[in-house]
């Protein structure tokens, strides 16, 4: 996985910072998950397209175990969807971008 600016990969002592404010996505992943690794160019297209409106960050499962457990993820990539701090959304599995983009939308 690609580490980058617009989608920065969280650790458990940033998380909670990070999506108190605004809408916020969160992309669970591993790096093993093949249908991960499918999203991964998606989700960054996406951030760069929704660039102000929506907040994009990243959770690899195995790092980060007690986050993983305290949302409940038991598939990848799972996507949940903050509006300031608080779970408004989750989804999971591979999808297209137009697929992917419709759900956003619905929480704009």
């Amino acid at each position: 996985m690609t580490n980058n600016d617009k989608v920065p990969e969280l650790m458990e002592s940033e998380f909670d910072g990070f999506v108190k404010e605004g809408k916020v996505i969160v992309d669970f992943y591993a790096d093993w998950c093949m249908p991960c690794v499918t999203m991964a160019p998606i989700v960054e297209e996406l951030a760069e397209k929704f660039n102000g409106k929506i907040k994009f960050g990243k959770v690899n499962v195995d790092d980060n175990d007690a986050l993983t457990k305290k949302f409940g993820v038991d598939s990848m990539p799972s996507f949940l969807v903050f509006k300031e701090g608080e779970v408004v959304g989750k989804f999971s599995g591979a999808m297209s971008i137009q697929d992917f983009e419709e759900k956003l939308k619905g929480f704009l």
